[in-house]
Parts: C-alpha cells; structure tokens; sequence
C-alpha cells in the first residue's frame, strides 16, 4: 500500500478532486473553483497572510487552523492547475540534502 494514499494531506486532496465538478452550492471547493484561479489564488493569499499575522503574534492555536487553511486553498489550487500532490513530493525530494541557499542560487542561473 503506498504510504502516501493514507496522509491526510492526500486524503484532502482526494476529497478536493472528487468536488471539482460537485455543485457550487453543496460544495466549498466546488464554489472557489466556479470562481476561477484568480479567486481560488486570492483566497490562498489572504490566509497565508493570516497564517503570518498569528505567527508574528505568537498565537500558536490560530497559527494550527490558519495552516490548515493555507494547506487546504493551496490544495484547491493545485487541483485547479492540475497539479499531483506527487509532483511537489518530488521537488522536495530533489532539493534534498541541498542548502536553501544553494537551491536559491541555482534558481537564478
């Protein structure tokens, strides 16, 4: 069994495909995606800047549920886009073991 399939986070995104085509008015993801990218990306904008009003604030409770906000409408994003959760794993996986500043070097060439 892959290990990936029982992570809450493929499970939420599992969830959020199977919503794509639901109706707006029986489904949350379903209502950000009618809206369109610009919408599903302004969502995604104004909770990552609540998610970092709770951090600076050190309010460690609002910064768990603002996070899973962030990690929810960046998921409907992905969908969106059509973007794998397997995707991003494995561009994780191939900064590995590579400093942040050397990746961030190697973008700019």
């Amino acid at each position: 069994m892959d290990k990936n399939k029982d992570h809450v986070l493929q499970r939420l995104f599992d969830t959020v495909i199977s919503r794509k085509d639901a109706s707006p008015e029986l489904s949350h993801s379903a209502r950000l995606m009618s809206r369109g990218r610009h919408k599903i990306a302004q969502k995604f904008g104004e909770e990552a800047v609540e998610c970092v009003i709770e951090a600076i604030d050190g309010n460690k409770e609002a910064l768990i549920s603002e996070s899973a906000d962030v990690l929810y409408h960046l998921i409907v994003m992905w969908v969106d886009v059509g973007i794998e959760p397997e995707n991003i794993w494995a561009e994780l996986a191939r900064r590995e073991g590579t400093s942040g500043i050397e990746e961030k070097a190697s973008r700019s060439q």
